[in-house]
């Protein structure tokens, strides 16, 4: 799933054709496209785009009558429409622009059908759903707000990464990743972590995202995840990039259905290798 970095830059891609480009319609090509009845889309047909942005995992669509929030899922994208075809490959819906700039078609490939759009009155975002949830965007977190949220639940950090309410913004790639380089175990539990534990964490995310941004701002389209430069993530049985430094070492992982933990021991557990099984007890 696309995260903080492929997200941010898809945008600032997207507004440099797409600000000041005036709406003429919004068409959904299955109801399951647009999340909300309310604001209509087409209280804002005629009108131009004024920014387009991020928030979380979500990109911002602005009009002056309301915002398009549309979350691309684990599949989707939203691209210029280059074909106009009447029933694209994974189309979900299409939005349709004056003038000559192409339509932009937002796609889902496979059959869940999770991507779309929902339209948010304006000045209402931060209180409306799905933004409403939202923690705050992980790259913009203090340590001592880190921290106080570290110690409101404990839980296991890569777990904290990744829920949305506690931080915006960040996925199972960067959770990874950021770990790896905090040096920090991905299941230690965030109330042992503490103050000295979120600032690492706070260094991590601000390393990893300027990262992420760096190669995608280099990209003319948005990444697919096989090609997201990891140190961790996706590496599963190869070098650790610190070997040089701390001896040699290979990143191990723990499986779960819908995800895998990379880790090396070396560098976050102590040498220890964490069970590979949701049943064990895991490294706190």
């Amino acid at each position: 799933m696309p995260e903080m970095p492929e997200i941010e830059a898809h945008a600032e891609r997207l507004a440099v054709d797409y600000v000041g480009c005036t709406l003429v319609e919004l068409h959904p090509f299955n109801f399951t496209a647009l999340k909300t009845a309310v604001p209509s889309p087409e209280s804002a047909y005629g009108h131009p785009v004024r920014a387009i942005g991020r928030r979380g995992k979500y990109l911002t669509v602005e009009f002056e009558p309301l915002t398009m929030v549309i979350h691309l899922m684990q599949g989707g994208r939203l691209l210029p429409d280059l074909k106009l075809s009447q029933k694209p490959r994974g189309g979900q819906a299409r939005i349709v622009f004056d003038g000559d700039v192409a339509p932009l078609l937002l796609t889902e490939q496979g059959t869940e059908r999770r991507a779309g759009i929902w339209c948010v009155a304006a000045g209402e975002l931060d209180s409306t759903a799905p933004i409403d949830k939202l923690g705050p965007e992980a790259c913009d977190i203090s340590t001592s707000d880190l921290a106080e949220r570290f110690a409101e639940k404990s839980m296991r950090v890569h777990g904290f990464l990744r829920d949305q309410r506690a931080v915006a913004g960040i996925g199972r790639r960067l959770a990874n990743e950021v770990c790896w380089q905090a040096r920090i175990s991905p299941f230690a539990t965030t109330k042992k972590l503490g103050a000295d534990g979120a600032d690492k964490v706070v260094q991590a995310i601000a390393v990893c995202v300027a990262e992420g941004l760096d190669y995608e701002r280099g990209r003319s389209d948005m990444s697919s995840s096989k090609d997201r430069p990891s140190n961790a993530h996706g590496q599963t049985g190869e070098p650790c990039p610190r070997s040089g430094e701390h001896g040699d070492d290979t990143i191990r992982a723990v499986e779960y259905s819908g995800y895998t933990v990379n880790y090396c021991p070396t560098c976050q557990t102590g040498g220890k290798i964490l069970a590979d099984n949701t049943t064990s007890k895991f490294l706190k």
